[in-house]
């Protein structure tokens, strides 16, 4: 069977976002992501049957995140 085309968020009207359109709307791979979680950096994740998403706030709190620490390394 085959899968759907995968439909690309251009808009970014998206409530939740899948790994990999995450990843696309973030500019980093999948393989990256998935590290990132291993090291417990990843966006929080939600799970809705076998579908994992990640909110709109989950993925704006992750940007926030990792701003902090380049800001103050710009600053410290």
């Amino acid at each position: 069977m085959r899968k759907p085309p995968h439909r690309t968020i251009i808009d970014g009207d998206a409530d939740a976002y899948s790994i990999r359109d995450f990843c696309e709307r973030h500019d980093i791979s999948e393989a990256f992501y998935f590290k990132l979680k291993s090291q417990g950096l990843a966006p929080q994740e939600m799970h809705l049957g076998s579908r994992v998403l990640i909110s709109r706030e989950s993925a704006a709190r992750w940007r926030q995140e990792r701003e902090a620490p380049s800001a103050e390394a710009r600053t410290g």
